[in-house]
Formats: structure tokens, sequence, C-alpha cells
């Protein structure tokens, strides 16, 4: 019996190692990649909106009260987002910045975040929220690129990686908040159509290493939990199967697109990033990750308020790397670095074939 503990530990002690190795050895294999570029919305937005005149913002306290320093950046988190643990694990940089904070090119050459929290892939989202629509976005990668000139631009790009997430606000925003006059699949065929032609701009100005992320599980966000079940009183605690089911099936969708892309796009390496699963499974199983609150946010009730209403006004959790979400929608850093390792163990490795 006092073996039991020991035992116990070991064996945690060589998941952590093999853990390390791997997260190491995807570092090592993508050593080629001179930066990392990232397009989207708020899960990769450092800093963007903080000049635009727009309610989705978090340049403000308690965000960013665990970053380097204790003030707000812009990121949607209390901490570092997973572009940042990307690039300082890929031994690039120790955070990736904003395209819009104002660092000068040679540091843009090695990699900028031009997401925009609020942002999606319908055109319709970013209107209504404020924000720099994707192909404001890839209008900014092409404004940079021109300054490089050709012959860095060739050396830089071709080589990056290229972070692309989005989708989760065109859901949540335009339908399930807002009367759609889409059906399910149709919706998913626009969103599908929409990021199959921002790749392709993204791949005509040189961007060969793509890596898309897929929907997350948006029916376990404390936000649409919140919301469903005030508009549909009575219904049982915990995630909403048919947002989830509904993501699911746009994963294997955008799965199927990115395959075609490839086939069409010569030197193409359209990788798929599940975040879905690693997300979902932080759900289901809580403590194998530390947390002990995957339900709501640490700011306030932690069941509607993000952004605007993410103040330090709100109280907050005493422990946030306890929980699975900072705000009613937006991950902790704790989330965001297993994410991180997550892609690093399962898709930067793709890039080295």
């Amino acid at each position: 019996m006092a073996l039991k503990p020991t035992l116990a530990a070991l064996l945690i002690f060589s998941l952590a190692a093999i853990h390390d190795v791997a997260v190491a050895a995807a570092a090592a294999a993508a050593s080629d990649i001179p930066a990392v570029f990232a397009f989207g919305d708020s899960t990769l937005d450092a800093g963007n909106n903080n000049r635009l005149a727009t309610a989705v913002r978090a340049d403000h306290p308690p965000y960013g009260q665990d970053f380097p320093g204790g003030a707000p950046t812009g990121r949607f988190c209390d901490g570092k987002i997973m572009s940042d643990f990307l690039v300082e694990a890929l031994g690039i940089k120790a955070l990736l910045p904003a395209y819009h904070s104002g660092d000068d090119d040679a540091d843009a050459a090695t990699g900028v975040s031009f997401a925009s929290g609020g942002s999606g892939l319908d055109d319709a989202t970013a209107t209504n929220a404020g924000v720099a629509t994707l192909a404001s976005q890839i209008a900014d990668l092409s404004e940079l690129v021109g300054r490089m000139g050709p012959g860095k631009a060739g050396e830089v790009v071709n080589k990056s990686v290229f972070l692309v997430s989005a989708g989760t606000n065109d859901m949540i925003m335009n339908y399930y908040l807002m009367p759609s006059k889409y059906t399910l699949d149709q919706y998913h065929a626009l969103l599908i159509g929409k990021l199959r032609s921002y790749l392709q701009g993204l791949y005509n100005l040189g961007a060969r290493r793509i890596l898309v992320a897929g929907l997350p599980p948006v029916g376990c966000l404390p936000l649409q939990m919140t919301l469903t079940a005030l508009r549909q009183p009575p219904r049982s605690q915990g995630c909403i199967d048919e947002q989830n089911t509904a993501a699911e099936r746009y994963n294997a969708k955008l799965r199927q697109m990115l395959t075609k892309f490839k086939s069409t796009s010569p030197g193409a390496k359209a990788v798929y990033a599940d975040i879905y699963s690693p997300l979902k499974d932080m759900v289901d199983h809580p403590h194998k990750y530390g947390f002990a609150e995957t339900g709501k946010g640490c700011c306030g009730t932690g069941l509607l308020e993000m952004g605007p209403l993410c103040t330090d006004l709100m109280p907050t959790c005493t422990t946030p790397s306890q929980f699975m979400f900072w705000d009613s929608v937006h991950p902790t850093q704790a989330t965001y670095k297993a994410v991180a390792d997550h892609f690093l163990r399962t898709n930067i490795l793709q890039f080295d074939d």
C-alpha cells in the first residue's frame, strides 16, 4: 500500500517527461520556421483592436493581470494567448505582437498577429462588431510583404507558419444569437467558402505552411450555456450537445475543404488544427489539466461577462490557473498553454514532412 503514492508520482513524472520530449521534438523539427503570422478573431488578437472605435476590446483591467508586467495589452485573456506560447516554444521570440502595436518591420518579419477580436469568416460578423475583417487582415499582410521587398519576403513567407482561427463568432453572433436566413448546412457552406477564398489569398502572397483551427466545442462556452438557459428554460446543466454536434459537423467539412485546397495548390501544406478535442477533453476531464472550474469564467459571475462587461469593477477568481475560462468566452492562459502544446505535438511536425 505504501508504494502506491510513489508509483503514482513516477507515472505522473513519466507522462510529463514524455510530453516535454514531444514538444521539444516538435520545436526542433520546426527550427526552420522563421516566423508565425496569425489571422482571425480574439483567440489570436494581441491588441489590434486597441486602435479601433469598438466595444470589442480588452485593453483594460482585469485583462492582462497575469501577463508579464501585469498590464492589459488587448489580449482577451488573463495572460498570454496561444500564439505567444507557440512562438516561444519554436524559439522565434517570447511573444507574438499585434501588427498595429507600432513595432518596426524588422520585428514584424519574425511574425505578428493581424487578428481582430470579434471578427469572423462572414464579413457581417466583423462589420457588426466594428472590427477588422479577414480580408482587411490579409490586406495588412500584403502591405507588410510589400515593404519587405521581394527577396526578404520570399525568404520569410514561404517558410513561415500562417495560423488562422475564425468561425466561432459567426456561429455565436450570426447564427445562434440572431435569427438566421440560413439553415445550418447553408451557413457552414458559406463560412467554408469564405475561408477557402482567404486561404487562396494567403497562398497567392506566398504562404505555404498554413495551420487552420476548426471550431471549439461551442456548446461548452459559458456564454452559450447561459444564453441557451435563458431562452429555453428549463434545461439540464452542462454543455449544449446540439451546438457541439454542429461544431463537429463544421470541422468535418473544413477537413474536406483543406484536402481539396492542397490538391489544387502546389506546395501547400494546409493542416487542420483540432482545437475541439483538447478543449472538450478539458471539460470532460478537468483535473487532468489542474482545473477546478470549466463551466464559468474567472471574471465576474463568469456567465455573461466579456470585453466591455469584464472590468476591474468586477470581482475575479483568486486562482485563474484553475479555471478553463477567463471570461464567458475566452480561455485562461493555462488553457491556451495546453492547446499550444497540443498543436506543437500534433500539427507543427506535419510541416516537416
